[in-house]
């Protein structure tokens, strides 16, 4: 069984990782969460919500209990290594949020010092496993489209309040998701090409990328823009046979947090939710239809974890696709900072 202790009680905890745990109790028990004394002041009843987790403020009750033996890392960015980094001095295998590190370099070192423990360590992009990537990954892995030719991926908003906003670390907050998702399905690309600075503040923040990944004759898009009032499709795939939009779902971000733990929806989401696909058959017939969305589930990251830890299995997030990922997003930062 998978012990777990996580470090931090935010967002990230509560809203991604707990209900997924919940749902694996036959192979994942959470003992322990552990939060600064001052982060608690004020907030303990949240931690009524989960009688069966000893909260702790002491970060030795969770490096020194044997039983534990997955500590998970929900820091501020900043602090990821230094977590990660204890926690495998300890004997701890380690489940990190993304990003994994700040650079390509540190994140090496990383997974260099836990292969020589002999422990496991993983970055959790679980946006892999979002209801959208999952049914576009089900849809390009079934072959209809054919070749793929372009794939285009957006997270675009409109809050024109970004004006107000000034300094780096969106690249490092944002496209690590979308970035990672194509580094994920398609690997290492042959080229990159950046358009990545601020439409009010150029030179000063990173609020606005268009990423270009080549594949051969195969590209890939990645984009974001604060100003952009009319939705996209979340995804768009075109192959020499034909074409996929995927709508925007949402997120669970976007839920208005209530009193409690917060409770995920595992039902199939209703046909306006469905993505769209049209393509020429072996037949030669044209063929257009909706396609059901896949369900969301972030806790494949733990079944993969429970294989890896339990059974030698491999990771589905590998070492050297966390570290082009942030190899990425570092030369994107450089170019927003050159871009006045």
């Amino acid at each position: 069984m998978l012990v777990v202790a996580y470090i931090g009680f935010g967002n990230s905890v509560c809203r991604y990782h707990l209900p997924y745990v919940e749902r694996r109790k036959d192979t994942i028990k959470v003992k322990y969460i552990y939060r600064r004394e001052e982060d608690r002041v004020g907030d303990e009843e949240r931690e009524t919500w989960y009688p069966e987790i000893t909260f702790t403020s002491n970060i030795e009750d969770v490096m020194s209990d044997n039983e534990v033996n997955l500590v998970v890392v929900n820091t501020p960015d900043a602090f990821h290594v230094s977590y990660t980094m204890q926690a495998l001095e300890h004997g701890k295998n380690v489940l990190c949020e993304k990003p994994f590190a700040m650079t390509a370099k540190e994140a090496k070192e990383v997974f260099d010092y836990a292969k020589s423990k002999g422990l496991v360590v993983m970055s959790n992009q679980n946006r892999r496993y979002d209801a959208d990537m999952r049914t576009v990954r089900k849809v390009i892995e079934s072959g209809v489209l054919g070749d793929i030719v372009e794939v285009e991926s957006h997270y675009d908003y409109y809050r024109p309040s970004i004006s107000e906003r000034k300094g780096f670390g969106l690249l490092y907050g944002l496209a690590v998701h979308p970035i990672d998702q194509i580094i994920g399905q398609f690997g290492q690309p042959n080229k990159v090409v950046y358009d990545c600075r601020s439409i009010d503040h150029p030179g000063e923040s990173d609020d606005y990328y268009d990423i270009d990944f080549f594949y051969g004759n195969m590209k890939a898009i990645v984009k974001t823009s604060y100003y952009v009032k009319l939705d996209y499709p979340r995804f768009t795939v075109h192959g020499k046979k034909g074409s996929f939009l995927m709508p925007a779902l949402g997120h669970q971000s976007s839920l208005k947090p209530k009193p409690g733990p917060i409770e995920i929806s595992f039902d199939p989401l209703p046909e306006d939710k469905w993505g769209t696909l049209s393509y020429i058959d072996d037949q030669g017939n044209d063929v257009t239809k909706k396609v059901p969305t896949e369900i969301g589930d972030y806790g494949i990251i733990y079944d993969n974890l429970y294989d890896v830890i339990f059974n030698n299995g491999e990771k589905i997030v590998k070492d050297e696709e966390v570290i082009e990922v942030l190899r990425i997003i570092e030369e994107a930062t450089e170019v927003a900072k050159e871009a006045k």
